[in-house]
């Protein structure tokens, strides 16, 4: 019996497999809405068999955009347009879930088949914001270091994004703290350099991520799971670690997070990623070994038998992919098929299989 291909239960969901579309910015909105290509691109990885779709990193104000075409839920019209994309994904079996992001620093930058850097004004950009006035690099602008009025708006806009998300039907919200975005760049001591409550130590960088968890666990019902994504590492000495990444995530578990999905990097130009097959696994493993908490693993996990022995070996939970899916919609159904098991597939569709 295939593990990978075993029911996935959370409160009160239940995922019908344990393979996961991990989110994936599409550059494909207008003010950030979500259009056609949003419902084509996830609704076909729901019919193509995932136990659950992460829709990608959804800006909680204009301001927390990576780029001029992302995504939204700062505005009740983005929720509505995401309504019929969530109810969707979950009339054809899958779970539907979001992703719920700030950029930060990283923030009002070109669409990746647009340019590189940042966007300027003149062109839909805008000031970016950060825990301290550093540049990611070069090509980036200096932000401005957030003061406390605007960190309590941050807190505020991912509570109202979360009751949004709530609205527009999703059933998993996911806590973007990975990627060197906003919450990430408070958490590493390379990016916050600041010497008020939200910096120095290891509690005061953590300060800000812990109160947007509680802030969005208020509105996000008891019944509902809530994820939260870390990148575990910077990759680079001196910075965020696993070590930080695991007591981190004891923390977070009391809050009401439900689920580590366990990333890396992102967050400096300096990193040195060790990449290959499965290799933030290791990473998952400990943070679900050592904080007690579900995970899930993500990275370079592209065949059926990749992700089948992750969660057999009990390194994670779920298994989130991404690449694969992009090359193929029905990965979950042929990864089914690849492991004996019968393919996850609407009745439209039975003569194909």
């Amino acid at each position: 019996m295939s593990v990978l291909f075993q029911p996935f239960a959370q409160r009160s969901l239940t995922l019908r497999n344990r393979l996961v579309v991990s989110p994936m910015c599409q550059y494909s909105a207008r003010d950030g809405l979500p259009g056609d290509w949003h419902l084509v691109h996830l609704g076909s990885r729901a019919v193509g068999g995932a136990g659950a779709v992460v829709a990608e990193a959804t800006a909680v104000s204009p301001e927390g955009r990576i780029s001029p075409e992302d995504t939204g839920l700062w505005n009740d019209a983005q929720a509505e347009a995401w309504a019929r994309i969530a109810a969707f994904v979950r009339a054809n079996g899958a779970v539907p879930a979001v992703q719920l992001a700030h950029a930060g620093r990283k923030a009002s930058t070109y669409a990746p088949w647009l340019g590189r850097g940042a966007v300027p004004p003149g062109e839909g950009g805008w000031t970016v914001v950060a825990p301290s006035a550093l540049a990611y690099d070069d090509l980036h602008p200096r932000p401005q270091a957030l003061d406390e009025a605007g960190i309590a708006k941050v807190v505020d806009d991912f509570r109202q994004a979360a009751r949004r998300a709530l609205a527009a039907g999703f059933e998993i919200a996911e806590v973007h703290a990975a990627h060197g975005y906003l919450l990430h760049q408070f958490l590493s001591p390379l990016s916050n350099r600041r010497e008020d409550r939200y910096g120095g130590d290891f509690d005061g960088r953590a300060r800000l991520l812990l109160e947007v968890v509680a802030a969005v666990r208020e509105v996000w019902p008891d019944r509902l799971p809530l994820w939260v994504r870390l990148s575990a590492t910077d990759w680079v000495e001196g910075g965020w670690d696993v070590d930080q990444s695991v007591e981190l995530a004891r923390r977070l578990a009391p809050l009401g997070v439900d689920l580590i999905d366990v990333s890396s990097g992102g967050l400096d130009p300096a990193q040195r990623i060790e990449v290959g097959p499965g290799y933030q696994v290791p990473f998952a493993r400990r943070v679900r070994a050592e904080a007690g908490i579900a995970t899930g693993a993500v990275g370079l996990i592209e065949t059926a038998q990749q992700a089948e022995a992750v969660v057999a070996a009990g390194d994670a939970d779920l298994v989130l992919a991404g690449r694969a899916f992009l090359r193929d919609p029905y990965f979950a159904a042929h990864a089914a098929q690849a492991l004996g098991v019968e393919p996850p597939t609407p009745p439209q569709y039975l003569r194909g299989w």
